[in-house]
């Protein structure tokens, strides 16, 4: 696979997220299997895995905006939750649709 087939969503995740993801598959998806790996809580892992499909699914939701990209990319490093990120892109995405 060539660089220019990966999906920019991979970019845009940590490296640690991105070693979840690979012991999520190798552990079949079981997020029970993954929680004894990590020495957690199975509750800690579904956490972590939502946080991940939220992450990626902001990152399609909205690739090509800029504003969203920075908001996008606090949530990224930690600057901004993702819930709050959620409402001001939502307002932006209302307000741009009033125009």
């Amino acid at each position: 696979m060539e660089n220019k087939d990966i999906p920019s969503w991979i970019y845009a995740l940590e490296k640690e997220d991105v070693e979840f993801i690979k012991n999520f598959v190798i552990h079949s998806g079981s997020l029970k299997d993954v929680a004894k790996l990590y020495e957690v809580s199975y509750p800690t892992v579904r956490i972590k895995l939502d946080r991940l499909i939220e992450k990626v699914k902001l990152h399609d939701e909205t690739e090509n905006e800029n504003f969203i990209q920075f908001v996008k990319q606090l949530v990224i490093d930690d600057r901004v939750e993702l819930e709050e990120a959620k409402l001001i892109i939502d307002k932006y995405k209302s307000e741009r649709l009033e125009k």
